[in-house]
């Protein structure tokens, strides 16, 4: 085995820059496979995380469009908070508006909230506080903003204390930031911040006073573990339409199949692009046996003389067989190397955690290792079927 790896090197070392070329082309192949698999399970990850902190996990209670006058009011969420298997509920007032700051205008999307909220939402709170129950009552103009908004107006994270604008009800009033919020990783915001709106929290009933209503937009429910969320909120609705003397004027919205779905069309981007690098490593390894053909080519005198004193068939094989091995394998640990360490760089700017996944690296080196084996052995089996005498006779 150590004569054939040795044999193996000092035959690659005779043509550097093509024997370079054929490992560099298995690299490129290897590193986009494991890339492209990195950015799935990072994407998939850090989608999730957002997608959660913004609520996207549970239930959600709305009035349908054809309700007519019905709307949803505190006697529906009291009902709501009694059914079976609901932990928690909350009211939720939403407006798309702008929020301004230090004279920087930005557009936003204000969430009224109450207390419980964050029992249901996942706000992760940097500094400051959430809304008490003094803040509800009164409807004050207190808000939390989240720390992208904070670093964007002014330049660092805490601005506690500081006074926002917003636009609510058509009027723009001064509200205080009381507490700096941090949602999921941040990666969307990283991405995409110039085209997705700001989050502004502040207390449900202030919006409520502000646009001059007293209903509710939505209401947030967080169902009990182990509870089937279809089932609950279907119960939920049927529950509120006898209630209000209505069919069909309420809507349950199981949020954690939107997220599913658009995770799931994540997976499928990814094998679309996995399959696009795989047969970019397929097309590198078919390099590996027009490098060992030239090989054979090249050494035909060389392995006539081997034959001549005695060597053996499977001998000559093994020798070209552990050429194509050892450029695949070469290949395919740089390969791992690159990209992994492109992965790094990329998920620490987006600051996305990144582990090594062995469900990728070891599908990809055997691939790596098999394919170029496979292609390998037309090119040994030509080389040991060579004839002493007519391998002799070539110049």
């Amino acid at each position: 085995m150590a004569d054939y790896l040795k044999s193996a090197f000092r035959s690659l070392t005779r043509k550097r820059v093509r024997t370079s070329l054929t490992i560099l082309g298995i690299a490129i192949g290897v590193s986009s496979v494991i890339i492209v698999g990195n950015i799935s399970r990072c994407g998939t990850t850090a989608l999730s995380t957002e997608l959660e902190s913004l609520g996207l996990s549970g239930l959600t209670i709305s009035v349908s469009q054809d309700a007519g006058s019905i709307s949803l009011n505190e006697t529906d969420l009291n009902l709501i908070k009694r059914c079976d298997q609901v932990e928690q509920a909350a009211p939720i007032v939403v407006q798309s508006t702008d929020v301004t700051a230090r004279k920087i205008r930005t557009k936003a999307i204000v969430w009224g909230i109450d207390t419980k909220a964050s029992q249901i939402i996942s706000i992760n709170l940097l500094y400051g506080r959430l809304f008490n129950n003094e803040d509800i009552r009164d409807g004050a103009n207190v808000c939390l903003v989240d720390e992208a908004f904070s670093k964007s107006t002014y330049l660092r994270s805490n601005i506690i204390g500081k006074t926002v604008t917003i636009l609510c009800g058509g009027v723009e009033d001064n509200y205080k930031v009381v507490g700096i919020i941090k949602t999921g990783s941040g990666l969307l915001q990283n991405v995409i911040g110039n085209y997705i709106p700001t989050f502004v929290y502040v207390p449900y009933t202030t919006v409520q006073k502000a646009s001059g209503k007293d209903n509710f937009d939505q209401i947030a429910v967080k169902i009990k573990s182990g509870g089937n969320v279809d089932r609950i909120g279907q119960t939920i609705v049927d529950k509120l339409d006898r209630n209000n003397g209505s069919a069909g004027a309420f809507v349950s919205n199981n949020l954690a199949k939107q997220k599913d779905s658009l995770t799931n069309m994540l997976d499928i981007i990814t094998l679309i692009l996995s399959a696009v690098g795989s047969v970019s490593l397929l097309v590198a390894s078919l390099s590996i046996m027009t490098v060992m053909l030239v090989s054979v080519n090249e050494r035909t005198r060389e392995i006539g003389i081997k034959k001549a004193i005695g060597a053996k068939r499977s001998s000559i094989m093994l020798e070209f067989m552990f050429e194509a091995i050892l450029i695949s394998f070469i290949g395919c640990i740089l390969g791992l190397v690159s990209g992994y360490l492109i992965s790094y760089i990329g998920a620490n700017y987006f600051g996305v955690a990144l582990n090594i996944r062995v469900d990728v690296v070891l599908p990809v080196m055997g691939f790596s290792i098999l394919s170029g084996t496979i292609f390998g052995i037309y090119p040994a089996y030509k080389a040991s079927n060579l004839k002493p005498v007519d391998a002799l006779r070539q110049e």
